[in-house]
């Protein structure tokens, strides 16, 4: 240990008088600066295990002490203590100590023990007497009466401390774990290959023998003793929460192998409810409800860091790590793919190839960890939870809320409970769709971050925030987010120091842009408040209308305005210099600290209905943005159609896109679409028994082609493909939850409904380009080349409109 016990005892500061700029920082990044913590593992019974890793060289080993705590609305529950309960001033040993928070609000007594277990025995049994019944939690007593967190974040929270303090995302040691396994169901397929990448970038595999149970529980202690060597601070695979842990998990167990993946000696994977405020969606919520730790390691799922980056960019072609990693670039030209059905009869046969197959999904893992995680890992150094809680964490409840907690309890000051609101509806935001159709020369001006900047300027917060923690962390993130910036763009292309400062802006602005969505999220944070969020949708509604206002009077012609920036299409004679100097002069009328940014220009759109647009960039790729244009639900045969009919609507070339949308139809009726473009992802919402109770109302594809498949024990969350095949009968093709490679499981049945899908390829996909048409240009050019007429107009002389709608501002 290099640092004094003593200072390691959990104890809450008293009233704070410390300069401004010090509290603010203090705020944002905690007050310790003990520098690169890498694993933190507490338990109730106040133990704790610091690891440290300064500058990325020899580890060091913290074993600590601390005060576990719970803040309170009352003493009630405590009463019951009599003697035992005392001052925090007059602590003993054994005793249960009480301290008053200053200031309004429900939350206002924090309590403490020098064991947890005995301080939340006390209370429970206290609020059972209270309730005439038993109290199993705390979490059972409501928001409204008691705040407990997890011990390691009682920790963190009490002593200032944050992970990665002067530490570099590749100064941690990294492993990546992969297992290939038999089958999907751990009660009777096995784990016959697991493939791990060491933190000096080498990957291996590692295999059972044989099929027996004793070869897979040898395997299973050959992998715990490679991580053992290996010592990694994180552990990190693609779906590692959804399948491998759970996988390994249940096998260890039938096995009776003791799973020990940590640093100590203590348990091994323990579960816990995924991350209050998880990005998880619902689905996969259920399907993913529990998480996995292990002392000491952090245990990162790169597809929680790709939900976070889709969620937001929609740029992905999938979240499957072999599609990703191919988008963006990781994977090798001779990558090699194996549909996850099968591997295992591969591997019987061409071991070799499984080996190479299990080490490039590792190799990719690591990159995609590497290329999307810098967000979390930059949180884990202002938010006092762990790593890996981080990385599942949605950015409102998940980050924010623990840095006001912090915040007010270093100020020792009484914190609101989460309340329902007084009836007040949320009034939403401003979204104007000023023409459809086919534009050119667009241009995008863009309020930088809208709501946090309007909060800013007019200094909006919650009335209950009666510290000001909410505008004052936003205040800092936003400005050293430009620092951030700036120090990334300074930095060599490529280096640590542009990919840390690149990761923090990315983080910043992941947080600053949520703290409206946390004051406006009635009943569900701590300090939400429907007034002020109304009073900032309203200005922003004012400031938009300005915009639009201002923009067309220079010449612009409105196409789309909503909080993500205006879209206008400008005259033939501007430059990009006059596009550039007519934003500037609209952004000089805005308030202090609210900034319009040119941010792009774009050779043509077209506009469909409000948020689903596509652009055409002078240079570049087409931009698809919206469901109608881009849905993981829909047939990939009707987005390929779309990308290359609007490829080439947006030059004017009306005889291409009609020659798209022939290929198309024929490709559909001979048949040559493997049956995969033509089925749907769907993701199940309904339990076997829910779905059967309602089965004599209404019928859907996706249940009644499992049913028709034998399968009648699905879970809810899971993804299926399914289609319609010949017949009007439900068809489901198989779909491995490891993987998303775009691999067609063989064979393919090849026996879709051709006339149901040439239908929806004119009724669904062609219609969303009818806003490009006159009714009569538009069945000529998408019109059953069966059933041609003299009377269709010439394609060539078809030119694509634009249709304005004019809106009151």
């Amino acid at each position: 240990m290099d640092r004094p016990r003593e200072r390691s005892t959990c104890q809450f500061a008293g009233p704070y008088d410390a300069p401004l700029t010090s509290r603010e920082d203090e705020w944002l990044w905690g007050w310790d600066p003990t520098p690169a913590i890498v694993a933190v593992w507490a338990e109730a019974d106040g133990r704790a295990t610091v690891w440290r890793r300064p500058g990325g060289g020899a580890l060091i080993r913290e074993d600590l002490r601390f005060r576990p705590w719970v803040v309170v609305a009352s003493l009630e529950d405590v009463a019951h203590l009599g003697p035992r309960l005392v001052p925090e001033a007059a602590a003993t040993r054994d005793a249960i100590t009480y301290q008053e928070l200053d200031g309004p609000g429900a939350l206002r007594f924090v309590l403490r023990a020098d064991d947890g277990r005995a301080l939340a025995a006390a209370i429970s049994a206290g609020a059972a007497r209270r309730l005439g019944q038993p109290v199993r939690h705390l979490r059972e007593l409501g928001a409204e009466r008691v705040l407990w967190l997890p011990p390691e974040e009682q920790y963190l929270v009490a002593t200032g401390r944050t992970y990665f303090r002067d530490l570099a995302f590749d100064q941690l040691r990294r492993t990546q774990l992969d297992l290939e396994t038999t089958g999907l169901d751990p009660e009777v397929d096995r784990i016959f290959l697991v493939a791990l990448r060491g933190p000096d970038g080498v990957a291996e595999t590692i295999e059972a023998v044989d099929d027996s149970d004793l070869a897979e529980a040898d395997l299973l202690n050959r992998v715990i003793a490679r991580v053992r060597t290996f010592d990694p601070d994180v552990i990190e695979n693609h779906n590692l929460h959804g399948f491998d842990l759970p996988f390994l998990a249940r096998r260890a167990a039938l096995l009776g192998v003791a799973l020990g993946l940590g640093r100590t000696g203590g348990p091994g994977l323990r579960d816990r409810p995924a991350a209050r405020g998880s990005s998880l969606g619902s689905g996969e919520r259920a399907r993913r409800r529990l998480r996995y730790s292990v002392p000491g390691r952090e245990l990162i799922d790169t597809l929680d860091a790709i939900w976070r980056h889709d969620f937001s960019a929609r740029d992905l072609p999938g979240h499957g790590l072999k599609a990703v990693a191919r988008h963006v670039g990781l994977a090798r030209d001779d990558r090699e793919l194996i549909p996850g059905a099968q591997v295992y009869d591969v591997f019987r046969r061409d071991p070799a190839r499984v080996r190479r197959y299990a080490m490039d999904d590792v190799d990719e893992a690591a990159g995609l960890a590497r290329l999307f995680g810098g967000a979390a890992f930059a949180l884990a150094r202002m938010a006092p939870r762990r790593y890996e809680r981080l990385a599942d964490a949605g950015a409102a409840t998940g980050v924010i809320d623990p840095l006001l907690v912090r915040a007010y309890l270093r100020a020792n000051a009484a914190l609101p409970a989460h309340a329902d609101g007084d009836g007040t509806a949320h009034s939403g935001a401003a979204l104007h769709l000023f023409a459809t159709g086919v534009a050119h020369r667009i241009v995008k001006a863009d309020v930088a971050s809208l709501y946090p900047s309007l909060m800013r300027a007019y200094r909006i917060g919650p009335a209950r925030d009666r510290l000001g923690v909410l505008l004052a962390l936003v205040d800092r993130l936003v400005e050293q987010r430009l620092a951030a910036k700036a120090r990334a763009r300074a930095a060599p292309a490529g280096s640590a120091a542009r990919a840390t400062d690149e990761a923090l802006s990315a983080a910043m602005k992941l947080v600053v842009n949520s703290a409206y969505g946390y004051l406006a999220a009635g009943g569900l944070t701590r300090f939400a408040d429907v007034h002020a969020a109304n009073d900032v949708t309203a200005r922003g509604r004012a400031l938009l209308t300005l915009l639009c206002r201002e923009l067309a009077a220079r010449g612009g012609t409105l196409l789309e305005a909503d909080t993500d920036g205006v879209y206008f299409a400008v005259p033939p004679t501007w430059t990009e210099t006059d596009e550039r100097r007519a934003v500037a002069e609209v952004g000089g009328l805005l308030p202090p600290l609210v900034t319009l940014e040119y941010e792009g220009r774009y050779a043509a759109m077209l506009s469909h209905e409000p948020k689903n647009y596509a652009l055409a960039p002078y240079e570049g790729p087409l931009v698809l943005r919206g469901v109608a244009f881009r849905s993981r639900r829909a047939e990939p045969f009707g987005e390929d159609f779309l990308r290359r009919a609007i490829a080439r609507l947006l030059t004017g070339d009306v005889p291409g896109v009609h020659a798209a949308y022939l290929d198309t139809f024929a490709a559909l009726r001979e048949r040559r679409l493997a049956t995969r473009a033509v089925a749907s992802l769907v993701r199940l919402t309904r339990s076997p028994d829910e779905y059967l109770a309602q089965r004599g109302q209404r019928r859907e594809l996706a249940y009644e082609a499992l049913i028709a498949a034998g399968r009648l024990d699905w879970t809810v969350g899971a993804r299926v493909r399914v289609y319609r095949a010949q017949g009007d009968r439900p068809g489901l093709l198989p779909e491995d939850d490891r993987d998303d490679d775009g691999a067609t499981p063989a064979p393919d049945p090849r026996d879709y409904d051709v006339a149901h899908y040439v239908q929806q390829l004119r009724t669904t996909f062609a219609a969303r380009l009818a806003t490009a048409f006159t009714a009569d240009d538009f069945a000529a050019v998408f019109g059953d080349p069966d059933q041609l007429t003299l009377f269709a107009p010439p394609l060539a002389g078809i030119r694509p409109i634009l249709t304005i709608r004019a809106p009151t501002l």
